[in-house]
């Protein structure tokens, strides 16, 4: 698999880009690091402690620091604490797992370990977004006491419209930061508005010094099984360009859960409408 930063100089532009936007978030927060089986883990965390806790997981491309308008309203309601995916940009080790589903399990056990030890007396749901919503699946259900899964991935295989192919290849060759609009457009289903003009900026970066990963596949389906009983939510926007709610209704009710499909939104719910991913986070806590 190929590496991660198309360069040292590309790996050193990313960590600054991340840590320059999470040292200028106006949210109180701290950051903590853990080895893991996949290298350096970065964890953010905000919100009061003593509070429940939502384990936050971005998807592809994203991170902490991309991921303030979700963590900003999540910090609100509970103690969260956001985890870098290691190989994908931002501040974990850029170890990208030779087996997916194997060694992203492993990772899972750790991390909520982790965090269970930081917290052992409070509820712990676990959310994620995209490619984090298949690592998130990867956890033992009977570690956690509810799971959030938004746009997920994991749960059926990506669609790609060619309008998608054409916005992303463009995106991928000839990075600009009007072609990264072009493309964020597309995945928010329509016009951005200014809350996602950061998301251009990091679209462009990532473009420019990484080579990206496309969606992970179907996870197996003892993966999925396992999940049925257990409290979970399934959300996705209406007009999502991956998984359009007719290509998960099916994969969520054999998790147990209800498929939730969130109007005027796209891909990028977690950034569109976080009201309303905090809101199906909170409930599971309470």
């Amino acid at each position: 698999m190929p590496a991660l930063y198309r360069s040292p100089n590309d790996a050193t532009r990313i960590r600054e880009w991340c840590q320059q936007r999470l040292d200028t978030w106006a949210v109180l927060h701290e950051a903590g690091h853990l080895e893991t089986c996949l290298g350096g883990t970065h964890l953010t965390w905000a919100g009061a402690p003593g509070e429940p806790v939502c384990l936050y997981l971005p998807g592809t491309n994203f991170n902490a620091a991309a991921s303030t308008t979700l963590l900003t309203t999540l910090s609100t309601r509970c103690r969260v604490v956001c985890v870098d995916l290691p190989g994908q940009p931002g501040l974990s080790a850029p170890v990208r797992p030779d087996d997916e589903v194997a060694d992203y399990e492993r990772w899972m056990h750790e991390v909520l370990g982790h965090v269970r030890q930081q917290h052992p007396q409070v509820p712990l749901i676990l959310a994620g977004h995209s490619r984090g919503a298949a690592a998130a699946l990867l956890a033992n259900p009977s570690e956690i006491e509810g799971l959030v899964l938004a746009s997920p991935a994991g749960l059926a295989k990506v669609r790609l419209s060619p309008t998608m192919l054409l916005r992303s290849t463009a995106w991928l060759l000839r990075p600009t930061r009007a072609r990264s609009r072009r493309l964020v457009d597309l995945m928010a289903s329509g016009p951005i508005d200014a809350d996602l003009e950061p998301v251009v900026d990091w679209l462009t970066l990532v473009a420019m010094c990484t080579r990206t990963t496309g969606a992970p596949g179907p996870l197996p389906s003892g993966v999925i099984d396992r999940w049925q009983g257990r409290q979970s939510r399934v959300l996705v926007g209406e007009r999502d360009v991956f998984f359009p709610p007719a290509l998960l209704a099916g994969p969520a009710r054999r998790l147990g859960a209800t498929l939730e499909v969130i109007p005027d939104a796209g891909h990028l719910l977690v950034d569109q409408r976080p009201d309303l991913v905090a809101a199906a986070i909170s409930e599971l806590l309470a």
